[in-house]
Order: structure tokens, then sequence, then C-alpha cells
């Protein structure tokens, strides 16, 4: 297995036989494609952007570049222009953009591209432009081709030409599904060549076939060979994690089959929300893609037909869902993995850490969590955010990551001794001293809700035979509930099918839904929502009465 490598090198260093190979390759390649045509000496020449080196993308300077970032499906929500801002301010470093070609739904001009890679700048987020039409392509008969998909870029040319910093060109999303997917290799390996004969020099990233998730392995078996066919080597491998990879075993595999061939990868998109289909170890991709160095883009910003996997609430970035708090603020989150891309900002020459943390204290102590806070530490540039660390003896743990001096820790034992320290991080991954430690421990149990509760519910879809409903509990008491069990009771025959943010369990009409650990604990004037998918036989009747931890609930 390959080292991890720092995030600077030398920017002259190349590999005798690498440059030899890749000399050799790319003639190959041009004399197949019919000659060295003056766009296709362009695309031979060296890589002036973001390209691949040694298996791994790195800018123009050399420093490697770790993708950490967010979907955003601009195409069905050209409105949504603030969501790049937004993002931003999460600590991303990259956006992913949902385009069409046309071939599907309405096509993104070249003006409107155009202006999304204007707000990817100005908004100092590297771009990664993919286009949506070719997704299931060979199973779904609505999807469009890769070779469709390379004449639209190639159409953009204008528009792309000198970008090479900034944007990676997804030639298309999940461009096969589950039918015949051996499929995949020939028009992919097509459309790059394409590509690079059109005189396309930036890095192109291509997604796996089985619909992204290539469980049948045709992009781990094929990816040497694809690699190879292009010319210039700056291809990058994108899989994606969604309930296929549902155990660790399942995630480590895929990942360091990549990085043992030294081909390089990201986790372009992935889920963490159980499915209907399974349950994602997101987890474990997180935690694998930083000790392996790899970039993960998270599923995704707002506005999914399902919305488990909306990192926000209807655009609003002060409404992060579970997923969301847990993409941006959990272990190996955006939050605290992040790096600002060198090219905006000359992040590669600052050495100096931020100063150390004054020493937390803890306020707000409950059976399972803790309010930190701590004075600011000071920087040169500026501090990016914050991590907690658990300390035990000579070891750390981390435990949660903030944008400011304080953060409510959860998931904690009762009536445990626990051990806290802060570390300040800047933008260019400078970490400073660790602060002095903070002594707590939990109480030995919960607070009783009492009648300092209400409860809304809604249905937020429905079709012929089944519906999406949410909960939101609210504490509208004045302590923190910590830890609950919510009771009702359908009236018409409906039964839940699908949970997240609880585990519910039915007899008849009465279901008992106990939190799950994100939810667990309601701060006063807080709230958490629990989300479901449900059967249904006609009648559809919202419960008539809440109960939490057996007191009665006012209706919200």
């Amino acid at each position: 297995m390959r080292t991890a490598r720092s995030t600077t090198k030398n920017p002259a260093r190349k590999r005798p036989v690498t440059a030899l190979l890749t000399a050799l390759v790319t003639l190959l390649g041009l004399l197949a494609l019919g000659g060295l045509a003056p766009a296709q000496a362009a695309t031979a020449a060296a890589a002036t952007g973001l390209h691949i080196d040694d298996g791994r993308l790195v800018e123009a300077n050399g420093n490697d570049f770790v993708m950490r970032g967010v979907n955003h499906a601009h195409t069905w929500y050209p409105g949504e222009t603030q969501s790049l801002a937004d993002i931003k301010a999460t600590g991303a470093n990259t956006v992913r953009v949902v385009l069409s070609d046309g071939f599907r739904w309405s096509r993104n001009s070249p003006a409107d591209v155009t202006a999304v890679i204007a707000q990817c700048k100005a908004n100092r987020l590297i771009c990664v432009l993919e286009v949506h039409d070719t997704t299931g392509y060979g199973e779904d008969s609505a999807a469009g081709t890769l070779d469709h998909a390379a004449d639209y870029w190639i159409s953009l040319k204008d528009v792309l030409a000198g970008q090479e910093d900034y944007v990676v060109i997804n030639i298309g999303n999940e461009p096969w599904g589950n039918t015949n997917p051996a499929g995949w290799t020939a028009p992919t390996t097509a459309a790059i060549q394409k590509l690079r004969a059109a005189g396309f020099a930036h890095t192109i990233m291509v997604d796996a076939p089985n619909w992204g998730q290539d469980w049948q392995g045709v992009m781990r078996d094929n990816a040497q060979a694809v690699y190879d066919a292009d010319p210039t080597g700056n291809l990058i491998f994108s899989i994606h994690m969604y309930s296929v990879y549902n155990t660790a075993q399942k995630v480590t595999d895929y990942l360091n089959a990549f990085v043992d061939a030294g081909l390089p990868l990201l986790i372009g998109e992935f889920g963490g929300p159980a499915d209907q289909y399974g349950d994602p170890d997101e987890d474990t991709m997180m935690a694998e893609a930083e000790r392996l160095e790899l970039g993960y883009i998270a599923w995704s910003w707002s506005g999914n037909t399902d919305p488990i996997l909306d990192l926000t609430i209807g655009f609003d970035p002060t409404q992060l869902s579970s997923w969301g708090e847990r993409i941006f603020h959990g272990a190996n989150g955006i939050a605290q993995t992040s790096r600002e891309a060198t090219v905006y900002g000359g992040a590669s020459e600052d050495t100096v850490a931020p100063t150390a943390p004054g020493t937390p204290t803890a306020s707000a102590v409950t059976a399972t969590s803790a309010t930190l806070t701590w004075t600011a530490s000071s920087d040169n540039v500026a501090v990016a955010g914050y991590d907690v660390v658990r300390v035990n003896g000579t070891s750390e743990t981390a435990v949660a990551s903030s944008a400011t001096n304080s953060v409510s820790v959860t998931g904690l034992t009762a009536d445990t001794a626990y051990t806290f320290a802060v570390y300040a991080r800047d933008a260019a991954g400078n970490r400073s001293a660790r602060s002095a430690t903070v002594g707590v421990t939990t109480d030995k149990g919960g607070s009783t809700p009492g009648v300092g509760c209400s409860v809304g519910y809604r249905i937020v879809n429905q079709w012929s035979g089944g519906f999406q409903g949410e909960i939101t509990i609210r504490n509208t008491g004045t302590s923190t509930i910590d830890g609950w069990t919510l009771g009702f009771a359908f009236a018409n025959g409906q039964t839940i099918t699908n949970m997240w943010g609880g585990t519910p369990a039915q007899t008849g009409g009465s279901v008992r839904v106990a939190p799950a650990s994100y939810t667990a604990t309601i701060a006063a004037n807080g709230s958490v929502t629990v989300g479901f998918t449900g059967a249904q036989s006609g009648t559809n009747a919202a419960p008539a009465a809440f109960t939490l931890s057996g007191a009665t609930c006012a209706a919200a």
C-alpha cells in the first residue's frame, strides 16, 4: 500500500520511467487519432492546472489537492445561485455541479456554465462539472450516451479553455446501469479520447457503471486500461458509494484496490442515511478517505426527491439535516479536514500555525452530552476552525469540530469521566498546539420531558400505496431532553416501512420510536426531526396525539 504523502511536494519531481511511458502513450494515442493536430499537440503538453501526478490529483504548483465537497443540483434548481456561497461557508473546497447536455433535461447554455464557473471562482471552490443525462444508460431508456455528453463538452470548449486550474470535467454521471455493465469500458475510453483529440487538457473524471457503484467490479478491473488510453494521464476515477457499501470491508477493499495499483480515485458521491436498499457505512468511507488522502463529495446540498439525502432543509444553510451535521461537523467531516486550493490565495506559503486555544470550560452537561467553550485562537491569516479531541493518557480521539469557539459534544455515556482538549487550524492545514484539558463527568441520568414538548407531523409526499412522513419533536421546556421514546397511533392501517433519525416498533396501529444517537438529545427550545416512509391504502390521516416518554405533547 502506498504511504500517505505530505500536502506539498517538489513540482519538478518526475519519475524517468513514468515520463517515458507517458510520452509513448501520448504518441501512440495521437497517431491512432490521426496525427499531431495543433489542438492535440496542446493536449500532449505538460499540464498547467489541476492534473494527475503519481496517482494523485495535484495543483499546477505540485501541491496535493484532496477534494472535500458537496454535490449541487444546479440544472434542476437554476435559481438557487446563493448555494455556492453557502456551500463554501461550510468549509468545503469543492462543489460538483449537476448540468444537462439537453438529452434528458434542459440544456445548460454556455452563458450559464460561464456563470457557474465564475461563481465557483468567486467563492474559492474547485468546480467539478458533470452531465447528468447519462445516468443509468443501458438500463434507463431515457439516459443519453457518453458520446453525446462528450459533444456537449466540446461545444463548451471556449468556455472551459483556460480554466484548467479551477475546473474538472466529469464526462457523465453514472453512465451505465446494471444491464451488461461490461459495455461501460469502450464508450468511456472513446469519450476520453474524443475530448483529448479536441484539445482538452483538463483533468477528466469518469464515473463507474452499476449506477456508479461498480458492484460487479467492471471499472476496478478495467481501470488501468482506461487510464492508459488517456494520452495525458490526467484522468481520475469516481466511485459512488451508497447502500452497496454497507460494511467497512467492502469500503476498504474497493478504495485500496485503486490505491495499491497507484490509480487516482475519489468518492464522487456517497450517502449515509439508511434507505430501502440498505445502510451505507459512511463512517468508514470518510475515515478511509481521510487516511488515504482521497477526495469525497457528499450527495447533496438540497432538493432531493428523497429528502433523507438533503444536507440542508430547503436550501437553507441554517437548517442542516442530521446528514448535513454528519458531513460538515462530524468526525473526518468537511469542517475538520477540508483545505482550500492553493490557487485561491497562496495557502502553500502559510507555514504559521494558529495560537493554542484557551482552556475549554464545560456547561450544559447531561448524561450524554456537554457544551465546551474556549477562548478563540489567533492566526496570521485566519483561523479556519477547531477540532475537539478526547484525551485518554497519551492517546487522542477526535470527537467534534466547529467553526466557532464553542461546540456540543454528544454521544457520551452516562456517569462517565471524560477529558477534552482543543486544537485550532487554518486554511493551509497548519494546526496549533493543543489547549489545556478540561475534565467532564456526565450526569447519571437524563432529564424527564414532562409537558415541555410539542410534536409536528406532516406528509411530505404521497403516492398509490405509500407515503413519506416527517415528525418534528420540539423541546418547549427549560432543560435538555436527554433520551426519549415517542408514542403515537395510526388510525387507518398505515405501517412504517423505513425510518431515519429513529428506530420504530409497531404493533397494529400503535407505534413507538426510539431515537438515533444523533437525535437523542434535544436542547431547550431545540428540535429534532424523524423521517420515514410508510404504506397506506387510501385514507391517510395524521395521528391524533403524541407522547414523549409517556408525557402528552402539544400539537405543533
